[in-house]
């Protein structure tokens, strides 16, 4: 186990820096553009073209990869990453930040593929389970620290854009100066959504909207707090906290959705997620203390609801094509982020800066009545033939690609690369 740890250490290395950038340049651009007055549908739209970005980034890298090599692919897309964050902080020009991003997200999905790729290769069966686990420990800490910087120099000034292309520059070097052999070439993931629809109605539609509700948050909710009155330390306490939250929740979420009908659950956290955002659309709080303290109660619920849907949907699944249902539904998350935004952005200029949760409450509201509705119509799998939950946390934004289906497979019961049994965690 330690061997195989030791292994990929320098690529988990990387990956740290790696996200430590996205997280800050995430919470940084629409911070600074509030501030230089970008309408909100115009901050929106960076959530939308990175999403964009993102979902076209995994169903084409793979192409890109197996064309130049992983480690020529990789260097290029971290490099691409970087000149875009230094560019950024030299043109502050929203157009431009926009299409920027959407190249960002783009570059972002290769690299994500290239570097779980790399895991899935380097992993055996003793320990798939902890890297896959240490994987997105250091994603969701890269994320924290990355934006936890935010209240260290001032925003107006480029030196935060300069610290995300140093940490983008330091995230390059492990892979670029290891001498182990590149891994196998990536797989490409086609989305069916009549076969995804058919295969599980709650999980199909449930995805989609919760991709919808976290887009717009994770890509607005800085926005908000600074349309709140929130300080910029206030603005990072509030968006890491959310993480925490989601992060902290994932296990009594999963082992109660093990236990009872995981819709009911769907339904459950969705209506609290609901509760929370309409308390803050109409409340409107002006309290630091009971904004956040409200903001990571969504969280730590709307965070639960991915990992539930995927596993509902796996019951049903036959197991040689648990893989690719979770790898579609992931690219179906990422059709949702790219809407939240879009339509966040426009309520909230519409409205205030509080009816981003309006648009939460709605989507979360929707999952709650279609899961309760859904749960008449067809009985649930017993316990006994379940897929055991697996956490998969998503954050507020999309980090994982199809490629981490593969790292986390728990469907054909066997590795990649050597067609062993493989170890199946929770």
């Amino acid at each position: 186990m330690k061997r195989n740890l030791l292994s990929v250490a320098s690529l988990l290395f990387g990956t740290l820096f790696l996200f430590m950038g996205n997280g800050l340049q995430g919470i940084l651009l629409p911070v600074r553009g509030n501030l230089e007055g970008y309408a909100t549908t115009t901050l929106g739209l960076l959530g939308t073209s990175w999403a964009a970005g993102f979902v076209i980034g995994c169903l084409v890298a793979p192409k890109l990869v197996r064309r130049v090599g992983h480690v020529r692919a990789f260097s290029g897309f971290i490099a691409i990453i970087a000149i875009i964050a230094l560019v950024s902080g030299i043109i502050i020009h929203p157009v431009w930040w926009v299409l920027l991003r959407a190249v960002t997200g783009f570059a972002t999905a290769g690299t994500s593929m290239i570097i779980e790729s790399w895991l899935n290769e380097r992993a055996t069966n003793e320990s798939r389970g902890a890297i896959f686990s240490l994987y997105i420990a250091i994603t969701l800490f890269g994320v924290v620290a990355g934006q936890m910087m935010i209240p260290l120099e001032d925003v107006r000034t480029p030196v935060l854009f300069m610290i995300c292309g140093i940490f983008y520059c330091i995230a390059m070097l492990p892979t670029t100066l290891s001498t182990a052999a590149s891994p196998q070439p990536l797989k490409a993931v086609k989305l069916d959504l009549p076969a995804l629809y058919r295969n599980s109605p709650v999980s199909c539609l449930g995805i989609l909207l919760v991709g919808i509700a976290n887009g717009a948050y994770g890509t607005l909710g800085a926005v908000f707090g600074a349309g709140s009155g929130l300080s910029d330390t206030s603005i990072a306490i509030m968006m890491s906290a959310t993480i925490f939250a989601g992060a902290v929740m994932q296990l009594p979420a999963g082992r109660l959705s093990d236990r009872i009908d995981r819709r009911h659950v769907l339904a459950a956290m969705s209506a609290i997620a609901a509760l929370a955002g309409l308390l803050l659309a109409v409340l409107q709080p002006s309290s630091p203390y009971f904004i956040i303290g409200l903001v990571v109660l969504y969280g730590a619920v709307a965070n639960t609801l991915y990992p539930i849907a995927v596993a509902h949907a796996n019951d049903y699944a036959s197991s040689e094509d648990f893989v690719k249902v979770s790898g579609g539904l992931l690219l179906l998350y990422g059709i949702g982020t790219i809407i939240g935004p879009t339509i966040g952005g426009p309520v909230m200029s519409m409205i205030n800066p509080h009816a981003l949760f309006l648009v939460t409450a709605i989507a979360h509201v929707l999952i709650t009545a279609y899961a309760i509705i859904r749960s008449r119509m067809r009985a649930a799998v017993p316990v006994g033939d379940r897929d055991a939950f697996t956490t998969i946390p998503t954050a507020t934004s999309q980090t994982l690609t199809p490629e981490s289906m593969s790292l986390a497979d728990r469907g054909t019961g066997k590795t990649p690369e050597t067609g062993d049994p493989a170890l199946k965690y929770n």
